[in-house]
């Protein structure tokens, strides 16, 4: 098994899960796809294993995301 990115790292997201997406409005969809291309912090993992991840949108506005720990992998 490979060993889970470390707490307070950046990680980059490997890709955005289409569920991730789903229900959203468009610019919560846009801050995430461009969330994407740059270091998240790795906040905790949840108890169902997911990875939290935190980052500010260009707007200035903070946002958590909930990703599978096979998505991201940690920033260089």
């Amino acid at each position: 098994m490979t060993e889970k990115p470390a707490l307070g790292c950046k990680v980059i997201l490997k890709g955005v899960p289409p569920d991730l997406l789903d229900g959203l409005p468009m610019e919560d969809h846009e801050a995430i796809s461009e969330a994407a291309r740059t270091p998240l912090l790795l906040i905790e993992y949840d108890d169902r294993g997911r990875a939290e991840l935190q980052f500010t949108a260009k707007d200035g506005v903070i946002h958590f995301i909930w990703v599978d720990p096979k998505l991201i992998t940690v920033a260089e």
